[in-house]
């Protein structure tokens, strides 16, 4: 009996000093923990997933950051933004400043959209130089940028979507020659001289002229900021400056409508106007023939290749370093026509 009471007893304390011994082999993390075999440690929860700063992105954020919204232009734009959006599965917003003279607020924009952390950007610059500093804080946070409408002038967007404004407006060019018979003075209202579309366009046109045409001659060239309302101003000055004027090359939407508005109120029809882009009121004129025609561009087009773009730099693919997304010519004869008409908008 005696010797049956001491077997169990040691049998007990047998027990109890395993148990003790796993509970501090437990509490200095050597026990088997969440199925792990062979003693190792369960990882802390921080080593176990990658920081927030190496994880992939719930959601590709790509800011689409335009020079403005008063023209149906950019509208078109921001459509082609969309559409690439939708398509890739990435989130875009698109803005831009009231006007296309707020060099400062698009800077500002631009910062905040930096401030973010996006995946890529896509800029349309105002001012191709002072965006610079910012491009450079870019691509110090490894955000691809991509230029679209507008170049920069630096090698840091991987690319650019845009128009070959200098060919296009070399076309302005010859179809201005040809409409006023070769020879005479014509003018220029352009949207601005600091973005690389108004210098390109601007400069397409007259090297073109000067170029081919050694009788005529350019005698005044304006910045109307885009605005159609500073546009018209600047055109009744140069008319009222310059009263044998034949022909006159508004650079952009804004331009090109403040042009037709100061022939219209001068009663000078006889004046040659050709314009760039579109829009219900410059396609209105050129049906109405109260200008020639126009160069339209492929605004959805440029939007589309801003945004995709951008994805294919975030995704390390390659990108051609110019997407050139093409320009015509329209006029009364063709601006219904199945080339014509989806390039278009009003």
């Amino acid at each position: 009996m005696k010797a049956s009471k001491s077997f169990a007893m040691a049998a007990v304390l047998a027990l109890v000093a395993a148990l003790l011994g796993a509970c501090g082999a437990s509490g200095n993390g050597s026990g088997n923990v969440g199925g792990k075999e062979g003693g190792e440690a369960a990882p802390s929860a921080s080593a176990a997933s990658p920081s927030a700063s190496s994880a992939a992105p719930d959601k590709i954020y790509i800011p689409v950051i335009s020079k403005g919204f008063q023209h149906q232009f950019w509208q078109a734009v921001k459509q082609g933004s969309e559409k690439a959006a939708k398509e890739l599965g990435v989130e875009v917003t698109f803005e831009g400043p009231d006007t296309e003279t707020q060099v400062d607020k698009q800077i500002e924009m631009l910062q905040a959209a930096l401030d973010k952390k996006p995946q890529a950007i896509a800029l349309a610059a105002l001012d191709s130089k002072a965006v610079i500093p910012l491009l450079q804080k870019a691509q110090a946070a490894h955000i691809p940028v991509v230029g679209f409408d507008s170049g920069v002038d630096s090698d840091i967007p991987v690319s650019t979507a845009a128009t070959d404004n200098l060919k296009a407006a070399a076309l302005a060019a010859d179809k201005m020659a040809e409409l006023i018979g070769g020879k005479g003075e014509i003018a220029l209202v352009v949207h601005d001289q600091t973005s690389r579309t108004g210098v390109d366009r601007r400069d397409g046109f007259k090297k073109e002229i000067e170029a081919k045409y050694p009788d005529i001659k350019i005698v005044d060239t304006q910045y109307g900021g885009g605005d159609h309302l500073k546009s018209t101003d600047l055109t009744k000055a140069i008319i009222q400056a310059h009263p044998n004027l034949k022909g006159i090359f508004g650079s952009n939407e804004g331009s090109a409508v403040g042009v037709v508005n100061a022939i219209t109120e001068l009663k000078r029809d006889d004046i040659v106007v050709i314009g760039y882009d579109s829009g219900k009121a410059q396609m209105d004129a050129i049906r109405s023939g109260k200008m020639a025609g126009a160069v339209t561009q492929d605004p959805i087009g440029i939007g589309y290749w801003a945004v995709k773009a951008a994805y294919m730099a975030y995704k390390g693919e390659a990108v051609d370093k110019t997407i050139d997304t093409g320009f015509h010519w329209y006029d009364k004869n063709n601006i219904d026509s199945d080339e014509i008409k989806p390039l278009l908008y009003e």
